[in-house]
Order: structure tokens, then C-alpha cells, then sequence
């Protein structure tokens, strides 16, 4: 099994990616979507993160407000690093049982986990590749602020929170620059599964 990171700056494409890996026959997970499962009601985070934010972070139907954590965390690196230190560790938990399940059932299986903050917590070391998407830095701005309804500076802000696209580069054994539009990413996305596909059939 050759287990894959796709990470990269919020709204540069990952899940776009993520989607073209899945239709190539590659086993896909988000750890966003872990997390939010780690953080429902009932669950220990639940509890964690309401006792460290206070009941205000509780939406109408009983779940954690995002959007309101949010708002917190993206304007606060202590509060962020403090949320991150309570959903981190259960995300991980639950990739690793998803990685024991994925190999019981399909040992030569290609294995993307698609996670934003991948390098910076040092998660990147788990992974055997890592894929770093990016897109021109006024690109990334406009689309940004079109998904989540948000002013242009809220964007910049939340953009300033991450890691420089730059700095993430480094880390990359593939780039996929998603700046001009979606046939381009298929056939970067596609080359770049070829490849990969190589890699397991290589190791056996």
C-alpha cells in the first residue's frame, strides 16, 4: 500500500483532486470530514473544544458552530493551535484505523488523505509521497471569497493563517497547479497517478 498526503492552501483545489484520485480507483479520505466526525456531539472532542470556547460555540441544532470557531481561531494563532491540539490527535487515530482496514482489503492500494495543515504538524512524515496543490496567489484570494461568502480581508486573513504556498513546495514530491482550470489539473492529476501506480507495482 502506498499511502499519499494531498495538502495545499485552502482553496487551491484539493478536493477537486481528491475527486479525480477516487475516479482513478485510488482509496480517498478528507481529514476536514474526520474531523468533523471526531467533533460530534458526544464525542470527547465535543466536550473539549466546548470547554475550552465556551457553550457560544454551539450552533441552534446542538453541533459545534463552525463558522463561529472559525471566526476565532483564523484571528487568534493561540486559540487555533489550541483547537488543533484537540482534534489532531483523534483525526490521526482514526486515519490509522482506516489505513489497517484499507490494507486488509487491498494491500496494493494507492491511499490519499487529503489534510490542509498536513506539514504544518508534522503529519506529512506518516506518508510515503506527498502532493502539494497550489494556485496563483489572486486566484486563490477571489475563489476563497466566492466559496465562503467572505470579504476580501477575511480571506486574506484566513490565507495569512496557512503556511506560505511557497514554504509548502518544499515539502512536495509532486505539484499540481490548479490556475488554469479543470482539464488542466485532470491530466496533472492523472500523470501523476501513473507514476504512483509505478511505485506499487515496483515494490512488489
Amino acid at each position: 500500500m502506498l499511502k499519499v498526503g494531498l495538502t495545499g492552501g485552502i482553496a487551491t483545489g484539493k478536493s477537486y483532486i481528491l475527486s479525480l484520485f477516487r475516479e482513478l480507483g485510488c482509496e480517498v479520505t478528507d481529514a476536514d470530514q474526520v474531523a468533523h466526525e471526531v467533533m460530534e456531539p458526544g464525542r470527547p472532542a465535543f466536550d473539549e473544544i466546548v470547554a475550552h470556547f465556551g457553550e457560544d460555540v454551539i450552533g441552534p441544532d446542538g453541533r459545534l458552530d463552525r463558522a463561529r470557531i472559525g471566526s476565532i481561531v483564523f484571528a487568534d494563532k493561540a486559540q487555533r493551535e489550541r483547537l488543533n491540539s484537540i482534534v489532531h490527535p483523534r483525526v490521526f487515530e482514526a486515519q490509522a484505523e482506516w489505513f489497517a482496514e484499507v490494507e486488509r482489503r487491498h494491500p496494493d492500494a494507492i491511499v490519499i488523505v487529503d489534510a490542509a495543515l498536513m506539514i504544518e504538524t508534522g503529519s506529512y512524515r506518516r506518508f510515503d509521497k506527498v502532493i502539494v496543490a497550489w494556485c496563483e496567489p489572486e486566484l486563490q484570494l477571489q475563489r476563497l471569497m466566492t466559496r465562503n461568502s467572505l470579504t476580501e480581508q477575511q480571506a486574506k486573513t484566513r490565507i495569512a493563517a496557512q503556511m506560505p504556498t511557497a514554504e509548502k513546495l518544499k515539502f512536495a514530491d509532486f505539484s499540481i497547479d490548479t490556475s488554469h482550470g479543470f482539464e488542466d489539473t485532470r491530466r496533472q492529476v492523472e500523470s501523476i497517478h501513473a507514476r504512483l501506480r509505478a511505485m506499487v507495482q515496483d515494490s512488489k
